[in-house]
């Protein structure tokens, strides 16, 4: 006879631990309204001087005024993992040294008119482990 499986639970990290799961990773996804529709699109990121800059394959002009970013590791498996969301003004980056600078640190997912460089003020930042539920 084989064991259950343990219960999984989501815990809440700090907004610190946040930010330092952020700043740990590279890859997320951001999240924004166009023509009443939720948008997806796959991005890099770097957090640095308090502020997340992403590097996303979305039309500059279609990107709102507040976006949301999220990020996750989760290991199913072992059933482990993290994820979070943050949330606040974006706007695009368009000084051609910072946004040089951004393009080589930044690996991109398409080359054009759709890869864009954003700049994205954390206002809301929530965080979430996954853990084992204790017996």
């Amino acid at each position: 006879m084989s064991t259950p499986p343990a219960a999984l639970r989501m815990v809440e990290v700090s907004g610190a631990e946040a930010l330092w799961l952020l700043e740990g990773s590279s890859l997320g996804r951001l999240v924004y309204t166009q023509r009443d529709q939720t948008v997806v699109r796959p991005a890099r990121h770097v957090w640095e001087y308090g502020r997340l800059v992403v590097r996303t394959p979305a039309p500059a002009a279609a990107v709102p005024a507040t976006a949301t970013y999220q990020v996750d590791e989760i290991r199913a498996v072992a059933g482990t993992g993290w994820t979070l969301t943050v949330s606040g003004p974006a706007e695009v980056i368009t000084d051609p040294d910072e946004a040089a600078h951004y393009r080589r640190t930044l690996a991109g997912w398409s080359h054009g008119p759709h890869d864009t460089l954003l700049r994205l003020q954390p206002k809301t930042v929530v965080g979430f482990r996954l853990a084992r539920a204790e017996a």
